[in-house]
């Protein structure tokens, strides 16, 4: 006699013998499930590198050195992977905001990368009609979440060359009343500092959060952490993603404990791993390496920048980050930056992601001799050199 069915199973088509009336079925259903304009956005891309010269993600070209990794793993023999990690991370909210300088007034809160700690803020203030703003063009994170959460959008844009007009910032302000307003300082994907001035004007009149992105502070001499405590709205973001730790996935947010016990809430419990608590409290141990290798890269961008200056057909803007925007002819991003893959070199093309971003690509910042390989792949991929 055969059995009946269990209650609830449903078999599993093999994909490849899908009919079209399954997939149509399939597709009404996803439609009908998923919110629209979640279907209308597109994942995060982030191509394979393989084995091209990868200078697209902002990352550091530089590997952690053999006795560092030999010291690194006898220290990970002590993780007891059978246990929860401490869901608060102690030991290393300890060790970063000592090497960090985070002003004892602050409270902090860990995430993996700046990312998580993006979506924690825009979930804590996800009340429907609420507006998310920012410059742009500027980190297409903010966007992406806020549309994930439902939140209304109002990007302000930049000036030609990529500076904020305070004029337009504020009247944006007053006209959207943002629950939220971020400035990634400095700008991603532009390099730029905005003026401070301008910066605390924002802070000063905007109804809401305002969350200072400091991704790139290992490249500049300017920040805002220490005046956190001063506004009754100021956050800050910061991320060990830049300077050698991309892998471990650390971020951090600053500000009065006020604001973080309620973004807390939106956090999911042991969201920073055993491993990644104790690899992080080990490099920040050893943190004079890492900030020796950011001071390198400093110096080897002004020798990256000067280079492309040099070359016809291309317009660099000056960086305060570890990578470089530059805008080609009209019409030659795409082409620049095929003839640059098939020279092996893997950069960022933005062209097309924003109007103002047209006919822009983005180079990071790597060790001299991949600088080199990119500038002799460039010299040959601009047209006005062929």
């Amino acid at each position: 006699m055969r059995a009946p069915p269990r209650s609830g199973y449903r078999k599993t088509a093999d994909p490849a013998s899908l009919t079209l009336n399954t997939m149509t079925a399939l597709n009404d259903r996803i439609d009908r499930l998923i919110r629209p304009e979640l279907r209308a956005l597109r994942a995060y891309q982030v191509p394979a590198a393989g084995e091209l010269i990868k200078l697209d993600a902002m990352e550091s070209p530089y590997p952690w050195p053999d006795w560092l990794v030999d010291a690194w793993l006898d220290r990970l023999r002590g993780v007891s992977l059978n246990r929860y990690p401490d869901p608060a991370a102690e030991a290393l909210k300890v060790q970063m905001r000592s090497v960090l300088d985070v002003p004892q007034a602050c409270g902090m809160i860990l995430g993996n990368g700046s990312d998580e700690l993006i979506q924690m803020i825009i979930q804590a203030v996800a009340v429907p009609g609420q507006c998310i703003m920012a410059p742009e063009p500027t980190f297409v994170m903010y966007r992406q979440i806020a549309t994930v959460c439902s939140l209304e959008w109002a990007g302000v844009a930049l000036r030609d060359d990529f500076s904020l007009e305070a004029d337009d910032m504020l009247a944006a302000i007053e006209r959207h009343r943002p629950a939220v307003v971020f400035l990634a300082w400095p700008n991603n994907p532009t390099g730029n500092l905005f003026d401070r001035e301008v910066m605390e004007a924002v802070v000063s009149c905007a109804p809401g959060l305002v969350v200072v992105d400091e991704a790139y502070a290992p490249f500049t001499d300017e920040s805002f952490l220490s005046a956190v405590p001063a506004y009754d709205n100021l956050l800050l973001l910061r991320t060990l993603s830049k300077i050698g730790f991309a892998g471990l996935r650390l971020g951090v947010l600053a500000g009065l404990p006020e604001w973080l016990a309620e973004i807390e809430k939106t956090r999911l419990p042991y969201n920073i791993s055993s491993i990644d608590q104790l690899s992080g409290v080990f490099a920040l141990e050893h943190y004079e390496v890492f900030r020796q290798q950011a001071s390198t890269l400093r110096r080897h961008r002004s020798d990256l920048f000067a280079g492309m200056q040099a070359l016809p057909g291309l317009q660099a803007y000056p960086s305060e980050t570890n990578f470089i925007l530059f805008r080609t002819l009209h019409g030659q991003a795409q082409a620049v930056y095929a003839e640059l893959m098939a020279h092996g070199i893997l950069i960022k093309n933005l062209d097309g992601s924003a109007p103002a971003l047209r006919d822009c690509l983005r180079v990071t910042v790597g060790k001299p001799e991949e600088n080199a390989a990119f500038l002799s792949a460039l010299r040959r991929a601009l047209p006005a050199a062929r």
